[in-house]
């Protein structure tokens, strides 16, 4: 490796390894993500890279033509929506979409960094909360740009991010079903760990002050964005005495468990139970009864982050933070109460 790998003169590999008291090839492994490093070591090299504001210089003969997503799970509909997002981008500029799966939905699994670092894609976007520092350190000194996409959580303030106008879609949603004169709305949000979670509940209490209405803490449930978890709550709520007459579901898929206990509980939707999700997936339309819900833009933030990725970076800008709009789509699982 030579010596003039460095930016603007201010550090060379050498330096490092000088600093650090290591071999120059030692410094090579660590920036290659090897793992015959000790914990310590790399701990010492990264940190001494990170304090001169070490970037590898990006070498486009060099650089794989990819571009790494990153989930904690495959196996939800949104997730189809963001790969076809990223595609698109992907396909204009030449370059193949690599899918991973790895750790939890708050950050990547730790092994993770090694095979991205030897891959050295084009650039990664992440369907994660945040991403632990060592992690950007090392992204970063390998000039390996990366973007999360936010339907998830609220990204640092150093992290680029694409996400949505959670509070304001909670709102819409729950708007909607007191305009229609609905006064026991439930609401089954996501995970409590969650902000998205919390800024779509946040946005169901705006609504219920707004239109004069109290609200039952036992109508408020956490829970897991999938289909059992909304099933699982709903007929929790519909066994109740004093039963709501609307359900928010803070995902489509929770909306669907939402149906099938009212089905299950011989309910008529809309006539007995209006239902509002949330996200838009393409199946929404097709339930049965066609689902209101509001619609998160997850392909277009896709490739807003895929864009971002692309996009020449600028030395000293603060990362670029986009929120898009969301909205309500009516269809026919919402109406008013018997006797309103």
């Amino acid at each position: 490796m030579q010596d003039d790998d460095e930016v603007g003169g201010r550090v060379t590999l050498a330096a490092v390894a000088k600093e650090a008291g290591v071999s120059l090839a030692t410094v090579s492994k660590v920036l290659n993500g090897r793992s015959d490093v000790s914990d310590a070591t790399r701990a010492r090299v990264e940190g001494i890279l990170d304090t001169h504001g070490y970037r590898r210089r990006a070498q486009g003969a060099s650089r794989s033509p990819l571009i790494e997503l990153v989930f904690h799970e495959l196996d939800s509909i949104w997730a189809m929506e963001l790969i076809r997002g990223v595609e698109n981008v992907a396909k204009e500029n030449r370059a193949t979409v690599v899918l991973t799966e790895s750790g939890t939905r708050h950050a990547p699994s730790p092994d993770w960094i090694e095979g991205v670092l030897r891959r050295r894609p084009l650039g990664v976007v992440l369907v994660f909360s945040t991403l632990p520092e060592d992690v950007k350190r090392q992204l970063r000194s390998r000039a390996i740009p990366f973007v999360i996409i936010d339907p998830a959580g609220d990204p640092d303030p150093d992290v680029p991010s694409v996400g949505s106008a959670n509070w304001a879609g909670g709102l819409a949603a729950t708007r909607h079903l007191t305009d229609h004169k609905h006064e026991r709305v439930a609401i089954i949000t996501g995970p409590e760990d969650m902000l998205c979670s919390l800024a779509r509940l946040d946005g169901y209490r705006s609504a219920m002050a707004m239109a004069g209405l109290e609200i039952d803490a036992g109508l408020v449930r956490f829970g897991d964005f999938h289909v059992q978890g909304g099933f699982e709550h709903a007929m929790d709520l519909l066994d109740r005495p004093d039963r709501p007459t609307a359900i928010f579901a803070g995902s489509d898929l929770q909306a669907l468990g939402v149906l099938e206990a009212a089905r299950l509980k011989g309910l008529s939707v809309p006539d007995d139970l209006s239902v509002v999700g949330y996200d838009d997936v393409p199946l929404a339309q097709w339930s049965s009864p066609p689902l209101t819900t509001v619609h998160q833009p997850l392909r277009h933030m896709a490739e807003e982050a895929a864009r971002m990725l692309l996009r020449p970076d600028v030395p000293g800008k603060a990362a670029q933070r986009i929120e898009l709009a969301t909205h309500l789509v009516t269809r026919q699982s919402t109406a008013p109460p018997r006797g309103a």
